[in-house]
């Protein structure tokens, strides 16, 4: 069983930078590829970010230059650096962990509020 409990979501002017934390339990987080995804007002679940057990990352476009998720394993935590946020990239953001052999994203967190102003 894997537990996700993300913060750091806060209001910020457009331009500004937010980093989000989702703290993980369970023996497999090493090995369990890792997800932001992103829900805006009114809208779908999309995907932000992933990254694998072994570091490999990927991005949505609308994000890539600007955003960079990592990973610190020590601490069973992952990361979403957000740089130059945009009006657009209000949502509610959601940290999603894969274990070893799934083929979906099985455990999700609570999700923690991000809103740009503009």
């Amino acid at each position: 069983q894997v537990q996700l409990v993300e913060s750091g979501g806060g209001l910020v002017q457009a331009g500004g930078s937010l980093r989000l934390s989702c703290a993980a339990t369970g023996s497999t987080f090493s090995r369990n590829a890792m997800a932001w995804y992103r829900q805006p007002p009114g809208k779908q679940r999309d995907l932000v970010a992933t990254i694998t057990g072994g570091g490999s990352v990927n991005y949505a476009d609308s994000v890539k230059g600007r955003f960079t998720i990592s990973r610190d394993n020590a601490k069973n935590t992952v990361y979403l650096q957000m740089d130059g946020l945009k009006p657009e990239d209000t949502a509610v953001y959601y940290c999603a962990a894969k274990p070893p052999f799934s083929s979906t994203y099985n455990y999700w967190g609570q999700g923690t509020q991000v809103t740009v102003s503009s």
